[in-house]
């Protein structure tokens, strides 16, 4: 898993640090160089589109790395890891 995860860190998409919510529209815009605003205008749109904007935003939320590089889901599966 730890492969996967420094992947993920390695492709150079992070959070934004202007985040409303998880920070997926800060690092969108930080990324193509947009307007934050118009990022998150798009993906309330998005999430007109059944499963595809909602899906993918969850998706990223759980995937993309904070600006420190810490994934939401290798820390689950590490707490879960330790439980066990």
């Amino acid at each position: 898993m730890t492969t996967i995860f420094n992947a993920l860190r390695s492709i150079g998409f992070q959070r934004g640090p202007r985040r409303l919510v998880a920070g997926i529209g800060g690092g969108l815009a930080e990324k193509f160089g947009l307007d934050v605003w118009l990022v998150r205008v798009l993906l309330l749109v998005s999430f007109l589109l059944p499963v595809l904007g909602l899906g993918a935003y969850l998706v990223a939320w759980i995937l993309l790395p904070w600006q420190d590089g810490r994934i939401p889901l290798e820390r689950a599966v590490a707490r879960a890891s330790a439980r066990s």
